[in-house]
């Protein structure tokens, strides 16, 4: 089986397992990466010494743990599915480990300046962008929602009257969010104005009436972060950051944050508690008598 046969395949089989194309496409570059220095040679007679001199190449470009993990990990399971038809060693990532990096926290805007986006609109513009900006900012903060939720969503998926939105998370795993009383009210004046557009199921549409892509809420939250004179560039993921950050800080509930967010293990939403210690350590530094060293 050459790359071209094998690669076609494990892409439709994870299609059919139901993994989103975010993960498809990165597991194809994953595999891409093997196929270019190795064009020839059918996947199946590769060795270990191959794999681990590509995965010390990588290393040595600058790729970090994690993405040298995900590299690992998609080779794994490419082999472990062509090993169906193929013969391969059972020796194949023996020993083979990427280094482990630092974790790195997750950003979150502090309380008064997360209010201080929502509350400040921009005075230019077409009114109906604006109501549909607020509406899609509102959400992701009030709910925890990621980019590719809020961008999936359709207008079946609201039940403002219960305060909830129906989203699909990652591995097609559906979970209920919160619409707090300001969300609601932003997505109540934007579906209003969303009558005079040609639109279909989609709750976030362009003025054409299609549906929003990631970049282009992306580039729109970044414009309203500007106008609203933030300090710091505020992305998408920012806001579920800020929304798990202030949730945990204010009841301490690590399990009902590991839910809202739909994170699978609880070890995904333990980071927030080094990010809430960051946060009781600065209070400590700057109110306790006896917390500065002396002049």
């Amino acid at each position: 089986m050459d790359w071209q046969v094998a690669r076609a395949a494990f892409v439709s089989h994870l299609q059919l397992e139901g993994l989103s194309s975010h993960t498809v496409a990165a597991y194809e570059r994953d595999l891409a990466i093997l196929q270019q220095s190795y064009p020839v040679q059918p996947p199946a007679s590769l060795t270990r010494e191959q794999l681990a001199r590509e995965l010390a190449r990588l290393a040595a470009r600058g790729l970090n743990g994690k993405s040298l993990s995900r590299a690992l990990s998609a080779w794994r399971r490419f082999f472990s599915f062509i090993s169906q038809k193929e013969a391969i060693s059972d020796a194949l990532f023996l020993g083979l480990k990427a280094p482990k990096s630092a974790k790195r926290l997750p950003k979150a805007l502090p309380v008064d300046k997360a209010m201080h986006l929502l509350d400040e609109s921009p005075g230019q513009g077409d009114e109906r962008l604006i109501m549909r900006d607020q509406a899609m900012f509102e959400l992701m903060y009030s709910g925890g929602l990621r980019l590719a939720e809020l961008c999936a969503l359709d207008l079946s998926d609201l039940s403002l009257n219960e305060g909830l939105v129906r989203v699909m998370g990652k591995g097609k795993k559906a979970r209920l969010c919160q619409v707090g009383s300001q969300a609601a009210q932003a997505i109540c004046a934007w579906l209003e104005a969303r009558q005079s557009l040609n639109a279909g199921e989609a709750l976030f549409v362009s003025l054409r009436g299609t549906r929003l892509g990631a970049r282009q809420v992306q580039n729109r939250l970044a414009s309203w972060a500007a106008q609203a004179g933030m300090d710091r560039r505020v992305h998408p993921h920012m806001l579920r950051h800020s929304f798990a950050s202030h949730i945990l800080q204010s009841s301490g509930d690590l399990r009902a944050v590991q839910e809202m967010l739909g994170h699978a293990n609880l070890s995904s939403t333990q980071i927030y508690t080094a990010v809430d210690f960051q946060h009781l350590a600065q209070v400590y530094d700057k109110a306790h008598p006896r917390a500065h060293k002396k002049d």
